[in-house]
Formats: structure tokens, sequence, C-alpha cells
């Protein structure tokens, strides 16, 4: 893949310096804000001269991750747009519905009628959030355990979410005709979570360029504010078709839209997706990071900025691994995405959902080697979250409930577990680990205490702990106290050679995975 990028850039190098007819007319259709752009611009390069940060990565490279995050270990993410108003295919119907020989482009003929007539734009109206409750949500949220929030502001299809000085196509002045990223991050900071926002902006400058290909809807100048430049992919002399890179328009408006979103909401997560890593957006990442943080600074509050791939330097900003995990203990904090759903981010008809087991597992190996949760949720287009969703949420939170002593606050210890399953390391892998075993133990610590969690009841009811054998490299003290969390019995326990044994109660207590206090002898 690198390989690939590396030759894509050469290829377009000069045609990223170069606005096509698309790119044009798409500037013409957002002039109006050139004024409000500019303002928000000048505050990214002013913010960036003024604070702890200078926009390089020499500068940012000294970024501290907050402590808050860091114990937080796991949040709510939250795919919900116009695309939950076909809830068909995924979040990338926009896309898909015009691409030919797609079941989405299929879909959308016998439904709705030709692309021509009835275009991605026409499902605004039906897309009205009257059941959406700001509060209710927030309280779900917390009951699920979750420490922190972060809806999508803006999306690939270039609808935002929220009250943008930048656009007339949001949530705000169409379809809802609500702020509700305002409303949702009211209620979040109401309910004691810390709330954050993403932005899948930069990819809408290629994203509904197959309706450039066909009769529709995208091609007509009087939409162009909101179907983007739409840009056309190239082609190379090798006949292989390449996303062409932005020019330097579409990247300020791309960055005014990130610094609105920072006056406005103040949020202390910015996640951003992929296509940010490209060449072209480097400076621009740069000059963003350092007003972010500053901003941040100035106002006494803390931020983090999420990446994917290569976007950022290690230490610059926290990386986040879509639907996939670390299959080590990483020295930098990190986060992995994913979903509650499997067919879809944002919510369609018929779709399957993760087990609340699965999940709280994910969770536990997650927080052994040093990295945070983000779960997904794709609320319906009335503002309602699927039941499913809110049993596999609740199930969570109950699991929680009773052993978030050894998640939430914690670091990883010396060796983030044992056992025989191996977790599948790198992105879009989270459901290619084999089922977890009783033998499969991971582990955490917090203020000098160690949390050991099976991840399965063993039928002959004992865990026996190898790595905890007496004389032990990672803990070479003795063992003071055993304590299984959630549970009042006294347990019997023996520690030797060959591990710390663990008999259990004889009535199986909770579910899912079952976390143990192990108190070295002389903490203080």
């Amino acid at each position: 893949m690198r390989f690939h990028a590396l030759l894509l850039f050469s290829v377009l190098a000069a045609s990223a310096q170069t606005p096509n007819a698309d790119d044009v007319v798409w500037q013409n259709a957002v002039h109006k804000f050139d004024a409000a752009r500019a303002a928000l611009l000048g505050q990214v390069d002013a913010g960036g001269q003024n604070g702890p940060f200078r926009p390089n990565w020499d500068s940012l490279k000294h970024y501290q991750v907050p402590a808050w995050y860091q114990d937080a270990k796991f949040g709510i993410f939250l795919h919900w747009g116009v695309y939950s108003v076909p809830a068909f295919g995924n979040e990338w119907y926009p896309r898909n519905m015009y691409q030919q020989g797609t079941p989405e482009f299929a879909h959308e003929v016998a439904t709705f009628g030709p692309q021509a007539k009835f275009g991605y734009k026409d499902f605004i109206p039906m897309f009205k959030a009257e059941k959406f409750d700001a509060k209710a949500w927030a309280d779900l949220f917390r009951k699920a355990g979750a420490k922190y929030v972060v809806p999508v502001a803006e999306h690939h299809d270039g609808f935002a979410m929220y009250n943008s000085d930048l656009s007339d196509w949001s949530a705000a002045k169409m379809g809802p005709h609500r702020d509700t990223t305002g409303e949702l991050a009211k209620a979040v900071r109401a309910a004691g979570l810390h709330f954050g926002v993403s932005s899948h902006r930069a990819e809408h400058y290629f994203f509904l360029n197959t309706g450039r290909e066909i009769d529709s809807d995208v091609r007509d100048p009087q939409f162009a504010a909101f179907y983007g430049p739409a840009h056309a992919e190239v082609t190379d002399k090798n006949g292989a078709r390449w996303k062409a890179h932005p020019d330097a328009a579409y990247l300020d408006d791309w960055m005014a839209r990130a610094a609105e979103i920072v006056t406005k909401y103040q949020p202390e997560i910015l996640w951003f997706d992929w296509w940010i890593e490209t060449k072209e957006f480097e400076p621009y990442r740069q000059r963003l990071a350092a007003f972010y943080y500053n901003d941040a600074a100035r106002r006494h509050s803390t931020a983090a900025i999420n990446y994917k791939n290569e976007a950022f330097p290690p230490s610059a900003a926290v990386l986040d691994i879509e639907r996939g995990q670390a299959d080590k203990i990483l020295p930098q904090f990190w986060q992995t995405d994913t979903s509650v759903s499997i067919k879809s981010w944002g919510y369609i008809d018929n779709d399957t959902f993760r087990s609340p087991e699965s999940l709280v597992h994910q969770l536990v190996d997650i927080v052994s080697k040093n990295g945070a949760l983000l779960l997904n949720v794709g609320p319906k287009s009335d503002g309602t979250i699927p039941e499913q969703a809110k049993n596999v949420l609740l199930a969570m939170g109950r699991w929680l409930a009773v052993n978030g002593e050894a998640i939430y606050g914690t670091r990883p210890w010396k060796i983030s577990g044992e056992g025989p399953t191996k977790v599948v390391g790198g992105t879009f892998h989270d459901t290619s680990t084999k089922p977890y075993t009783s033998q499969d133990i991971r582990f955490t610590t917090r203020d000098g205490v160690l949390y050991a969690i099976a991840l399965g009841w063993p039928q002959d009811g004992k865990i026996k702990i190898q790595s905890l054998a007496r004389g032990s490299q990672v803990m070479p003290s003795e063992v003071a106290s055993v304590q299984l969390l959630g549970s009042s019995d006294k347990l019997k326990w023996t520690r030797d050679n060959e591990g710390l044994e663990i008999e259990l109660p004889a009535a199986r207590t909770g579910e899912f995975a079952w976390a143990f206090k192990i108190t070295p002898a002389g903490r203080k």
C-alpha cells in the first residue's frame, strides 16, 4: 500500500495544484462562505503561534495524552446521518447508490427511482430525528460504563450534523432543523462524560464521484455545495485508477470546518478518518493540531487527536486502529474503533450485532495492551437507538459495574497476559481472534495492585496463572491476598513453582470475564 501511495503522489503532483472544472464549480458554490472561512483560517494560524505548540512535528511530538483519556478506557462512537434514512447496505450508501452494479444502486432505482430524479439530497427532508433525545442517549451511555462520547459531526457524505457557518447543508438548517451535535455535547457533559467529535470531511473530496459517471443529480451545478467536487478518479499510464488529491481551496475548507468544530463545541477528542494521511494534508495537519492543542491549553482544558495509519507521529496524537487491535503492549496509548453492529457503522435494517461477551473480551484485551475501546452505535433516522444495541451496551455496563476497578484508571502491567488464544493484530481483524478460554488471562495494574482477568470460567473450578509462579521474574514478591471482584467469598489459593492456583466459588458469579484482585505483600 505504501508503494502505491508513493506512486500516486508522483502521478498526481501536478494535477493536485491545478483545479479542474469540478473543483471550480464547487469553489463557486461555496464562495458565499469565503469571509467566514478566512476568519477561521486566521484563527488557526494565530492560535498555532500562541501557546506551548507550534505547527511542526518537532514541537507536536511533545504532546501528552490527557490522564482522563488514559483512565477512561471505554467510549461511544456515533454514526448518525442522512444515510440512516435508506437504511440499506451501509453508511457508504450515498456513494454506492450511484455506482452501477452495486446492490445499493439497484435498491435505489427500484425503491426511489432514477438517480437523476431522486438523488441523495432528497433523503434530507426524510431525516427528521423526531424522537432524538440527547439526554436519553447520554444516560444510556453512562449506564453502559462509557466515559466519553464521540459523534460523527460530518461523514463522507458532506452533510454537517452540527450548526455550521460554512455550509447550508446541515442538520441545523435542513432535515431535523436541530443542532444535534450541540444538544448531545450539552447532555453528555451534564452526565459527567467527556465529549469528542469526529470529522470525515476529508474523504468528501472524492466520495460522490460515482455520481458523475451516470445521469444523476451529482452532475447538477446547483447542488455542488453539497455534493462537493466529487472529484473524478485519475487513470495513470498503466491504467490504474487513483483518487485525486485535493487542491488548496478544498484543504483550506477542510481545515476551516475542523476549526469551526473546535471553536463551537470545544471537543476533548478530535477524530479523523484515514484520508488525511495523504501528502497534501501534512502541513494542514500540523497547523490544525497546533491550533487545537493550544486552544485547549488556553482554556485550561484537554485535547486529543485520533488518527489512522501514519497520519501523525506516534507521540503527537493517539493512534486509532479500525476494527482491530494491537497484538502486544504499545508504548503509546492507543485506541480501537469498532462497532456493536457488524454489517454497517450507520443504521441499516436487518443488521447483525456483536455479543456483549465478545466486546467485553475485546475491551479487556485492549486495556491490557495500553489501549481504549471506542464502540460505535448507529441510531435510526428518527433518533432512536436500536434495541439490540441498547441490550449490548447495558450488558457491558453491568459487567463494568462489577469489574470496572480492573479497567478504569489502570495501566498495562509488565506483560499483557497469558494463554493459548492469540490476537490477530492490525486493522479489520476484530472478529478474527478465536474464542477465549479460561486459560486466557489478561493483566492490568493500578496503585501497586495487580488485576488478572480470566476470559472464561473453568469446568474444574480452578484458575491457574502460570506467569505468577513463585520466583516469577514479573512478580518476585509474595502474594498477600486474592479477591474475586463482585464476590464476598474468601478464596482458597496456593502459589508454587507452576503458578498461582485459585479455587473459584462453588456457584458461578457474573458473566463474560472474571477479575481477580491480587495484592502483593508489602504493598503500601
